[in-house]
């Protein structure tokens, strides 16, 4: 069927598959499914084998990546959260770098909702704020004691999200909380690198959590590109990447080093010097007499 409307779009598709055996229905279900992922046209390309398309291949992968990064983010912080309450401990973890990255995190939250960006280009902010804020409470309670304090962090820090959100605050206030977040990201890091440096460890920080920031964080730089276009976003994740890439860094360096600080020692081999060695004199055996 040639006509205007509907019919055009479905016919491409149903064509390429007709030899296959597929129902069209199935394929009327996936592009109900995947058009949100697709620009217009997109899917019946696909569908034929047409990768010829950039705009296509970008806008796709872009938004591919942001549901990627989004369904990431409800566990990320979970491996972190999980390796404190087990060793009743936050030893290594810095309260100020946690702090700061809640602040960058919900900076750019709010700028991108009062924005009207699209929720694929920013929605893991939700999820890496809710559980970023819970290992602040962690930290209070286990590093300081104070179960209270924790609880008034909570409380604090959930009506300035509804203060961000909410309207009450100008959108240029939010460009500059979000513009901020450069030197803070940066300095939050830098913050906690320090602190792996002196102790010499990395503490209780996750290795899962971290690397998965990193790539969280890189794959960010490329859809803040496809989707918002907005610099200071874009400048944000590039800053991020490199931090990250310096905690990720510690992380294996001081792993290795803890390795071989726990490697056993090499047995003495038969000729050698060591204990019970061939050519050790027995204990109590009589010594030779010189001539």
């Amino acid at each position: 069927m040639s006509g205007a409307g509907g019919s055009e779009k479905i016919d491409p598709a149903v064509s390429a598959v007709e030899g296959l055996g597929i129902d069209p229905v199935y394929i009327e279900y996936a592009r109900q499914l995947l058009n949100p992922l697709m620009a217009e046209g997109c899917f019946d390309k696909f569908l034929n084998l047409d990768f010829g398309d950039e705009k296509c291949v970008k806008y796709t992968l872009s938004k591919g990546l942001g549901v990627a990064i989004i369904a990431g983010s409800l566990l990320v912080k979970v491996p972190q959260i999980v390796k404190i309450l087990r060793a009743k401990s936050a030893t290594g973890i810095t309260l100020l770098s946690v702090v700061m990255e809640l602040f960058a995190i919900t900076s750019t939250m709010s700028y991108s909702y009062v924005s009207g960006f699209p929720f694929s280009a920013w929605g893991e902010a939700c999820f890496l704020g809710v559980q970023t804020a819970i290992v602040a409470v962690l930290v209070l309670l286990f590093n300081y004691g104070s179960g209270l304090l924790g609880l008034s962090f909570l409380v604090a820090y959930g009506a300035s999200v509804y203060a961000l959100v909410s309207g009450l605050t100008p959108l240029d206030t939010l460009w500059s909380m979000q513009a901020a977040n450069v030197p803070i990201i940066i300095t939050s890091k830098l913050l906690q690198a320090y602190t792996n440096f002196k102790n010499k460890s990395t503490g209780q920080l996750s290795a899962i959590t971290i690397m998965m920031l990193l790539f969280g964080s890189a794959a960010r730089i490329f859809t803040s590109i496809q989707e918002t276009g907005d610099q200071i976003i874009i400048i944000n994740y590039a800053a991020a990447t490199f931090v990250n890439a310096l905690i990720a860094s510690q992380i294996v360096y001081y792993w290795n080093s803890a390795g071989k600080k726990r490697a056993p020692p090499k047995a003495a081999g038969k000729g050698g010097k060591g204990k019970g060695s061939a050519n050790s004199p027995k204990k109590g055996s009589p010594k030779k007499k010189k001539n």
